[in-house]
Formats: structure tokens, sequence, C-alpha cells
């Protein structure tokens, strides 16, 4: 694998260059790769900040913000450009269901976001990084700038993305994962800093937010593009989650930066840790054949998790329970609606059997054990 070469020419139809940092101009080495070779891109492209003078903190400490080339341009028409430029070629090389992921602060954002819908991709959610820990406003002339923003898009409206809804329920405990993410920036051990402790980057970003990212919008062993690499947040993520990564920058200091930081990475050794399974993926299980494999007996009662509510099983796969409105006989979705007056009702879920007197488990189990003998 050579890490910061230059790339020439195009690469094997249809194979781009994983996990590797390609040295130049992002443009022109997106423009070579193969179209549709990609499955996710996250770009952290120049806010163009439009800084002017120093920052000082009161007790007169520079500020060390961002004020390296890069990050300058002549006139908002000259980033107006460079923003088409790398989102059409960002485009062209996205596979026809994938997805992009922009980072940006209101210096820039609502400009991208606006020439991204002008090239044909379709916004799926903006996503606030709210910063648990931001900078303060030293002059106290505005609010704390505490929060980044996130546009996330498909390649066009018909697009069938990736998004792994179960995934980013169980990051967050059960609960659905919401639009505002509360992370700190990037510090302690995991902020790259040279000999004399300045950052490598100033804008480094956190691996938690690109472990979220990565987690939500793509599976493992797909690609992942970034256009501006920096010190490889992106590739340290994508290997930790046995994803590949293509990394494209310019700068050979922030290169050999992150070719040390990947370097001491080692990918996940157990396939079945990143594997991930969406419930609509999984095989179907009626009731009635835990009722005819003998998990549960013609007879035996069901109960809901408090004990309010009580079904006997019949041979055929259905409940029969007496309660509000008389006596109800069916699937176990539609007693479990009917006892409780609920349009509708996740039988798995609510019913539960007692495999230990005065011991109560869902009947969920039970289809779980019948999936893990078709896996």
């Amino acid at each position: 694998m050579t890490h910061g070469a230059p790339m020439t020419g195009r690469s094997t139809p249809n194979e781009p260059p994983r996990d590797q940092i390609l040295r130049g101009d992002c443009v022109e080495l997106m423009r070579a790769l193969p179209a549709g070779s990609v499955d996710c891109v996250f770009a952290d492209p120049p806010y163009n900040l439009q800084l002017g003078g120093e920052l000082h903190r009161p007790n007169n400490s520079r500020v060390d913000g961002v004020d390296a080339d890069w990050d300058k341009f002549s006139d908002f028409s000259a980033y107006d450009q460079f923003t088409r430029d790398w989102l059409a070629a960002a485009r062209e090389a996205l596979k026809p269901d994938g997805s992009l992921w922009v980072i940006g602060s209101y210096h820039n954002i609502f400009r991208v976001g606006a020439i991204l819908q002008d090239l044909g991709l379709w916004i799926l959610n903006d996503i606030v990084w709210r910063k648990s820990n931001p900078m303060p406003n030293f002059r106290g002339t505005r609010f704390t700038n505490a929060h980044e923003t996130l546009i996330w898009a498909a390649r066009s409206p018909e697009a069938k993305y990736t998004f792994n809804y179960e995934a980013m329920k169980n990051l967050n405990e059960e609960l659905q994962m919401r639009s505002d993410w509360v992370l700190p920036v990037c510090g302690g051990p995991e902020r790259l800093r040279d000999a004399g402790g300045r950052k490598i980057h100033p804008t480094q970003k956190p691996e938690a937010l690109l472990y979220r990212v990565l987690l939500a919008s793509t599976r493992p062993g797909e690609t992942i593009l970034d256009p501006f690499f920096g010190t490889g947040t992106t590739g340290a993520a994508a290997k930790k989650l046995g994803r590949h990564y293509i990394g494209i920058e310019r700068d050979p200091a922030y290169i050999t930066h992150a070719e040390r930081r990947l370097a001491d990475i080692a990918g996940p050794t157990d396939p079945e840790a990143i594997k991930l399974i969406a419930k609509r993926q999984e095989p179907r299980i009626p009731f009635g054949w835990v009722v005819e494999r003998g998990l549960l007996k013609p007879g035996e009662a069901l109960f809901d998790q408090r004990r309010r509510y009580r079904a006997k099983v019949r041979a055929d796969g259905t409940l029969v329970a007496s309660g509000r409105g008389g006596n109800h006989r069916g699937s176990i979705h539609k007693v479990g609606a009917a006892l409780q007056g609920a349009p509708s009702c996740n039988g798995w879920s609510f019913w539960h059997f007692e495999p230990a007197r005065g011991r109560l488990a869902p009947i969920d189990v039970l289809r779980q054990k019948l999936r893990a003998e078709l896996h």
C-alpha cells in the first residue's frame, strides 16, 4: 500500500485505490477516480473563515485559530466555484445509492448547501454537532459559537441510500437518534501535536463524530472517500469499523502524520463485532412456529410485563383472551392491541411467558432462538 504518492491517470475500471492517501488537488484526483466507485463521501472542506487579525484571550495569549493559506479565498465567487467543482467531482465518484456528508460553520455551510442542491444532490438531514466544550467568545461581541452543521445528502432523490436505523438507536440506548449530537471537540491524547505541543491540524475533528457518521450511513467493507483528508480522522474511524477509505490531501506534512496515525490502528479481528443486521433484513418468524416447535404449548398463559393482561396460547398460533370489550381471538399483535384499545401492538415485545415461577421473559427471545437456527 502506497501512501502520499501522486496519482496519475485513471484507476482500474470501477476499482478505486482503497486504503490509500492520494497527494494532490482534490478536484483533479476525484475526477480521475472511476465514476460511481465509492459508497460514501465525507468532506470537511475549507470554511473560508474570513478572519481579520489575530484573536487573543483575556490574558493576552494568542488563540490558535485557522490562518492557513488553504482556508483563504479572494472572494465569495472564488469560494463558490471551488465548492461547485469539488462537489460535482464527489457526486460523480459516488455510487448511485451512495450518500455524501459535508461539515461546515455559519461562514460556509449555507453556500455549500445551496450549491449542493443545484448539483442535484438530495438533502436527507442537517445535523447539528453541539460542542460540549466550545471555545468561548473572548471579545464578548457575539454568542459563543458552540456548534457546527453537517449536511447529509443522497446522490439523487431516487437513491436507495443506507441508513442503519437500528444501529443508531442501539448507540443511543434504544432511543431514536436525533439530529442534534452532543460531542466534545478533539482534545487530549487524540489531538495530534508536534514536538513543541502545537496542534498539527487546526480543525482536526473528533473520531467519535466520524464513528457516528460512518456507523449510520455505511456498511462493513464499503469505501469512504474524504477529499480533505488532513490528518486522517475519517481513515481512522473507517479502519476501526471495518470500512475502506480513500484520502486526498495536498499537504505532505499532514499526510506524514496521517500515515503514522493509521499505521497504529488495527482493524477489527472479529467480523461479527461490526456486523449490522437491520430488523427488516432478519428472517420472518411466525408465532405459530414457536408453538409447533414446542417452545410454547397450547393452553400456556402469556402476560404483559406488568401482568395486567392474560392470554392463552392456541394450537394454531393464535391467542384468546378476555378483557376490554369481551373475548378476543387472533394474532399476538391483534389481541394485544384489542386489550389495550390501541390501533396496533408489537406482540413480540408486549407478550411475556413465564420460564420460571415468578419470572417473565418477552416471547421475542423465543423468536430470536429460531432465527439463530436459520443463520
